[in-house]
């Protein structure tokens, strides 16, 4: 195109969302290239081949905004709703709950009319003249930590325990020769499924970690993976977040000995090498083999006392539902051709498509296929919803559950909600002091522009998929509320561009569903956070994150925060899953790591240790000073754990959290971010996602030092609530992430 082309260009992209220029970590102003911004352009459906295409979008863009009647409005609760008006100022209000409000709205004029006192959160029907639409009506805030606490029990300041699903062990059978081991609801599970976790283990857990004084227990993401390729388990990395990762589904849960015992299998075998971490293939390949196993006697036996919950379950599911089970087989059925790593983009023209009848008539001749994966989620989900019951008997909060970012666009998510997600990008983030390289996580994420034009349906059957076994939610990258890097398929992660999403209206939401689900809410506000982010979460009571690596002052030597002067409306912790547990930061365990997938050369590890030794004298010192160390005791050779809990334990933050790791004085950090393609071997990559702890789910919290670890922290806690503790510090109070602080987790 010529130059009024590219002016034409411009002005669609900026309409469309897109920032065309941007600032980088060294702040410096770069700007988008005009293939990037075509590429990212079309994924919005907005045509922009040529001068005529850019005209003919702007027009579509401009007529949206000003004619075409919103599928959803979003409004505060006690605020007017303020639409434009098509005919008939008379309504019909259809309430939630059933109820029908009749009225007659405020000619505002301009063509704009208001209607108030909708006393009721929730989502309302409303009819006036040629308007159909949603009302939104959400409450101010998200329901809070302390809230909680008065509603089921607990009081002062928090703290929750935070573990990695997949990590936890349950005991082995007796001896290989042993059938099988008891279930905590006295069923039998069966040998081989000590290694790998499942929701039942998290009953476990939870209930001791309330016994010690818990609020919650937050735990990596459960969102649904791929069936027939165990080779993709990053957590992060889901095919689909409406639905539960099959792998964790406890039989125990809805089974007794009767059906279980017969299907057992008579030899335990223990997928973990010599440097503890599991082998997933074999681990879900067997797992798989036993739920076919008992699905094949339930579709035999038809046990009535359970069978109408399935079928409920079944129904209740609806499309979603439905159309989940059907990938999970048609990817099953085409993995033999083209291998378990395909998407469904690589199948036959007719499967591409869920609404085509090739798929309908596909799911009528397999519907015992598909049954099967409904029966899958159907244990999932009982189990899930057991442990979320059990744990909230014993704490405050219950679970904590994790949302990903995205999915991978091969799902069955990006499969059944085409319209709403975008296709030929993958969400990321830009060049910065970290990453000088961007990053490119392979996902995809809904579009703003479809999740505008169909009521947000996509985002919030999504939020109520991750809530209905939660009490909290932990978002994640929660600047993706506010806008996403995306990189065009094929391109570098440089060549990206920043997409708006509507952040009022999808931070709006999120506070609705957390009050209708009774849930806290937490946004990994860490990275570069757009402005006026934080107040806006904080606006809204989301917690935001606090993490100790990052809680330093800016300057040319390392300073740490003192206790008192970190946010108060934030969830404080050491570190993250993608970070070093206290053990591996004191060691420099993930310099070693990234030295040897040949990352860092001998002079970026000389530079690193140098800074990390001077982190530590500066953290001792800081911790000296906050009356937590021996003032008159140098810089001790093992990690200080107990003073380094008791330090951020003591802050003033709304809640505290522990990961399991540092409870038990782990070097090793569950995921290293950052590239391995250039490690020389296999055992040269760090083993993200796959580290098992050595103490069964029953022992964890039994031993001498974890205990004491532990007592550190609730005395911490309680002294952060006593006279003068819990100071609110104003400077710091807008939410736990900082603008120059580390760049957004690695997928």
């Amino acid at each position: 195109m010529s130059g009024s082309g590219d002016t034409l260009l411009n002005e669609l992209a900026v309409g469309a969302g897109l920032q065309v220029e941007w600032r980088d970590a060294h702040r410096q102003d770069r700007v988008v290239s005009p293939d990037s911004l075509r590429v990212l352009l079309e994924t919005l459906g907005l045509p922009c081949g040529s001068e005529a295409q850019c005209r003919e979008s702007l027009r579509e863009l401009k007529d949206a905004k000003q004619n075409g009647p919103p599928r959803m409005t979003v409004v505060r609760l006690g605020a007017p709703v303020v639409l434009r008006r098509q005919g008939s100022l008379h309504y019909r209000l259809h309430m939630e709950d059933g109820k029908c409000i009749m009225g007659t709205a405020r000619d505002l004029g301009g063509g704009m009319a208001a209607i108030s006192d909708i006393t009721r959160p929730g989502y309302h029907r409303l009819e006036m003249g040629g308007v159909d639409c949603t009302i939104a009506v959400v409450p101010s805030r998200c329901p809070s930590v302390q809230e909680l606490q008065r509603r089921h029990g607990g009081s002062g300041r928090a703290w929750v325990l935070g573990a990695q699903i997949y990590s936890l062990r349950r005991s082995a059978a007796p001896g290989a020769e042993a059938e099988s081991q008891a279930a905590p609801q006295g069923g039998v599970m069966p040998a081989g499924w000590e290694i790998g976790g499942d929701f039942s283990l998290l009953r476990t857990l939870a209930r001791r970690a309330g016994e010690l004084g818990a609020a919650g227990l937050a735990i990596s993401p459960v969102h649904a993976m791929f069936t027939s390729d165990p080779d993709r388990y990053s957590p992060y990395s889901p095919s689909s977040r409406l639905f539960l990762n099959a792998m964790y589904a406890d039989p125990g849960t809805v089974f007794d000995d009767t059906m279980l015992r017969p299907l057992i299998q008579q030899a335990s075998r223990i997928d973990v090498d010599a440097n503890g971490c599991m082998d997933w293939p074999a681990i879900q390949a067997r797992r798989l083999a036993q739920f076919h196993r008992l699905f094949e006697a339930f579709d035999a036996l038809q046990p009535l006392d359970i069978l109408g919950d399935f079928l409920a379950f079944r129904r209740e599911g609806g499309d979603a539902l439905e159309r989940h089970a059907c990938y999970e087989a048609l990817h099953a059925q085409f993995s033999s051709d083209l291998g378990p790593g395909h998407g469904w983009q690589d199948w036959p023209a007719e499967y591409r498509d869920p609404d085509n009848e090739a798929v309908r008539r596909y799911a009528r001749e397999h519907e015992r296929d598909v049954r099967f994966h409904a029966f899958l989620q159907w244990l999932a989900a009982r189990s899930l919803a057991d442990a979320q019951a059990c744990a909230r008997c014993d704490m405050p909060l219950g679970l904590i559950a994790d949302l990903a970012i995205g999915t991978d666009p091969r799902g069955s998510h990006a499969w059944s909600r085409q319209g709403q997600i975008m296709s030929g990008v993958s969400v990321g983030a830009p060049p910065d002091l970290f990453q000088p390289e961007g990053q490119d996580w392979g996902l995809t994420a809904f579009s703003p522009r479809a999740l505008q034009q169909s009521g947000y349906q996509a985002y919030i059957e999504t939020l109520q998929a991750v809530l209905a076994y939660a009490g909290g939610l932990r978002v994640d990258h929660a600047m993706g509320l506010a806008r996403m890097w995306l990189v065009p398929t094929g391109a570098r992660a440089s060549e990206g561009a920043y997409l708006q999403f509507p952040r009022d209206e999808l931070m709006d939401l999120l506070a609705l569903e957390a009050w209708r689900h009774d849930a806290v809410v937490v946004g990994e506000n860490l990275g570069t956070v757009p402005e006026d982010f934080n107040e806006a979460m904080d606006s809204r009571g989301m917690l935001g994150m606090s993490v100790l690596w990052f809680e330093q002052e800016d300057g040319d030597r390392p300073v740490f925060r003192q206790p008192q002067d970190w946010a108060e409306h934030s969830m404080a912790m050491i570190t993250t899953h993608d970070l070093p547990t206290v053990r591996g930061w004191w060691v420099g365990r993930d310099i070693a790591w990234r030295e040897r997938q040949r990352e860092y050369d001998a002079e970026e590890v000389e530079r690193q240790l140098s800074k990390r030794n001077a982190e530590k004298e500066a953290l001792w010192l800081a911790m000296q000073q906050a009356g937590v160390a021996d003032a008159n005791t140098a810089l001790p050779e093992d990690a200080p754990i107990a003073e380094i809990m008791a330090y951020v334990a003591g802050t003033p933050s709304t809640v505290f959290q522990v990961s399991l790791e540092d409870v038990l004085g782990l070097e090793d950090q569950p995921n290293l971010p950052g590239g391995c393609g250039l490690a020389d071997s296999p055992e040269d990559i760090h083993p993200n996602w796959r580290r098992v702890l050595d103490a069964t789910v029953d022992e964890l919290l039994q031993g001498e030092e974890a205990l004491s670890l532990l007592s550190v922290v609730r005395r911490a806690r309680q002294q952060a609530s006593g006279p003068g503790g819990g100071q609110k510090n104003e400077a710091s109070a807008a939410g736990g992430g900082h603008k120059n602080g580390p760049p957004g987790a690695a997928k």
